[in-house]
This record gives structure tokens, C-alpha cells and sequence, in this order.
């Protein structure tokens, strides 16, 4: 317990000397939400978007606003002539509009805004519709309902991408904690000295893996609190789930991080391949976009990442999507089991001289 507590004093020491290491644990994570968050929060809600009117005729026209009041609470600006219309448009002082000329609705659209037009034309499509049907005085067939997925009642995109950025913070962390540490400590020789003390070498990594599990989770939680605090998002957080699986998720790619130690030498080459690894994951595992909108084998590939699991279970305890129970714990135990069997059995072939 003695050498186990020295080796977590120096553990601290070491990383609170590492500027690297505290920029892209604590710091990277809250640059990178708040660059997507400024830049794309708002993509895909069209509650708070701006719509331009013109009426060219006055047929069936109070009909016409009645449906776009009950669209959504969009704001409204009204226009006099088509040139106008459009040049409000290409200003983006409105983000879409439409015509009225008393037989038929035409929609216009920036060209330019190619993530946020298909949030448009879904709106434009249901003002279309339901303008049709009062028209035409008929009601519907089959009633709507509205079900709401997950314990939030109104999301938006960054709802959804959050959550997802903290297990992509996770799984950085966890990749670069113990591959990039240890390769720095068998090339500096610090490692050669500690293994000729009575150490055992799974002291070493518990040390390492106690005090990053620390750091890492304190991360997620500045995270989460900027988002919360300047975007004003909203979440309905369950924290013993959160707390368990944020620990859990933190130890699995952990040992994933033991792998790559094992495999390669130098500290270049470990930031190198758990970095390609984090980038690949990341783009595959639907963290900026839903998985549903890629192509078959893809959606395959992306279902066999940790980090899609990762990043629903990370969604489901904030409170953004449904998950059952049992896939939930699964996700988290299985990142556990994998620690607790990757650690001892790896640690024998990490925590050992570097030879030439």
C-alpha cells in the first residue's frame, strides 16, 4: 500500500507538470464543443427560424397563416416584392421563403446552406400539406400523434452531439492515458529504474489509471456544465448511471490504450495510432451525424465500434435518447469486463524494460 501510494503522489506530480497532457484532457474537450456549438448548434431546428412571406394574392390567404402559425413558432417577415424576397435571402437576414400567387406555393432557399435547407424543406412540406387539406376542406385519414423519444420533450442537434463529444473525450483520453505515458517512461528510462524496485507492475498502471480516471471525469463534468450554462441546453441527467458509466467507459478504453503501449515503442508512434484510431471511430460512430444516413456496410461497421455504443449509453443517462436497461448495462459492463481482463494480463508485457 506504501509503494502503491508513492507511485499515485508521483503519478499526480507527473501530470500536473504535463501541459500536453492537461490541454487535451480538460482543455480540448471544452474548446471543441464550444467551436461546433457556436458554429452548428442551431442546425436542424427550425423552431427559432426566420421565414419570408409574400402574398401575391389574397385568395385563401388567412387560411395560409393559420397553417404556418400552427407550424411552429417561427419568425415571420413580410415582403412586397419577389427581388426583395430573395435578397433577404442571400443577406440571411431570413433563412427561407415563400410565395403565395393564389394557385400554388413557391419555396426559396440560400443554395449555400446545404446542412440546414433539409430542415427547411421538411417545414415547407408540411405547410404544404396541410394548407392542401384546408383547401380542399378535408381532414385527415389516419390522426397524428406526436411520441417523444427519450425523457426530453424538446432537443435540438446539439442535444444529440454533446453527449456524444463527451465519449468521444472519453475514449481520447483513455486511448492516449496509458499508451502515450508509458512509451514516454520506457524512452526517458524511467521505467527501467521503477522495475528494479519491488514494484509490481500492475501498481504502476493502477496508479496511472487513478489518477486519469479522476481527471477524465472531472472533464466530462466541465463539459457538460458549459454546455449546459452557455448554450442553455437541457438535460435530464440520471448520475449513479452517469457516475458508473463514465468510470466504466473510462477503464475499457483504457485497457484499449494498454494494447497500443504493447504494440509500439515510441511515444510518437502511440499518439499517432490512438489518434487515427479516436478519428476513425469518430466518423463512423454517428457522433456529428445520425449513422442512419449512411450506407449499409457502413451503418454495419459503425454498429461494431465501441464508440457508437459509447456514445448512446452517454446519451441515454443525460437524459436525450430511450435505451433498454439491459443493452445499457451490457455497454458498461462489457467495457468493464474488458479492463479488468486486459489490466493484469497486459501489464506483465508493458511494464518492462525497452530493448533495442
Amino acid at each position: 500500500m506504501t509503494a502503491f501510494r508513492a507511485l499515485l503522489i508521483s503519478e499526480l506530480k507527473v501530470f500536473a507538470r504535463d501541459r500536453m497532457a492537461m490541454f487535451f484532457t480538460l482543455l480540448f474537450p471544452l474548446i471543441f464543443i464550444l467551436i461546433f456549438g457556436f458554429l452548428m448548434r442551431d442546425i436542424g431546428d427550425v423552431d427559432q427560424a426566420s421565414l419570408g412571406i409574400l402574398l401575391a394574392s389574397e385568395v385563401d390567404a388567412q387560411s395560409l397563416m393559420q397553417t404556418i402559425e400552427e407550424a411552429g413558432s417561427m419568425n415571420l417577415t413580410f415582403f412586397e416584392s419577389q427581388a426583395e424576397l430573395e435578397d433577404a435571402i442571400a443577406a440571411r437576414t431570413i433563412d427561407f421563403g415563400m410565395l403565395w400567387n393564389g394557385s400554388a406555393l413557391r419555396f426559396f432557399y440560400d443554395a449555400n446552406r446545404v446542412q440546414e435547407n433539409f430542415a427547411f424543406e421538411q417545414v415547407a412540406r408540411g405547410i404544404a400539406t396541410e394548407f392542401d387539406f384546408r383547401r380542399q376542406a378535408v381532414t385527415r385519414v389516419l390522426p397524428i400523434e406526436e411520441v417523444h423519444v427519450g425523457t426530453i420533450q424538446s432537443i435540438g442537434w446539439y442535444n444529440l452531439v454533446l453527449p456524444g463529444i463527451l465519449a468521444f473525450s472519453v475514449l481520447s483520453a483513455g486511448l492516449f492515458a496509458v499508451s502515450g505515458h508509458l512509451t514516454q517512461m520506457k524512452q526517458r528510462n524511467i521505467l527501467d529504474r521503477l522495475i528494479v524496485t519491488p514494484m509490481p507492475p500492475m501498481a504502476l498502471l493502477s496508479a496511472i489509471v487513478a489518477i486519469r480516471l479522476g481527471v477524465v471525469f472531472i472533464s466530462t463534468l466541465i463539459t457538460l456544465g458549459v454546455g449546459i450554462a452557455v448554450f442553455g441546453l437541457r438535460f435530464e441527467i440520471d448520475w449513479f448511471r452517469y457516475v458508473i458509466f463514465v468510470i466504466c467507459a473510462t477503464l475499457g478504453t483504457m485497457g484499449m490504450g494498454t494494447i497500443i503501449a504493447l504494440l509500439v515503442r515510441r511515444p510518437s508512434s502511440a499518439s499517432n495510432l490512438a489518434n487515427a484510431l479516436a478519428m476513425v471511430m469518430m466518423f463512423f460512430a454517428g457522433i456529428y451525424f445520425p449513422i442512419e444516413f449512411m450506407p449499409a456496410f457502413l451503418r454495419a461497421i459503425s454498429k461494431g465500434l465501441p464508440l457508437t455504443h459509447m456514445a448512446n449509453a452517454m446519451r441515454y443517462v443525460t437524459g436525450v435518447i430511450e435505451m433498454s436497461e439491459l443493452e445499457f448495462w451490457v455497454i458498461t459492463f462489457s467495457l468493464l469486463g474488458f479492463a479488468i481482463v486486459s489490466f493484469p494480463v497486459l501489464a506483465r508485457y508493458v511494464v518492462r524494460p525497452l530493448r533495442n
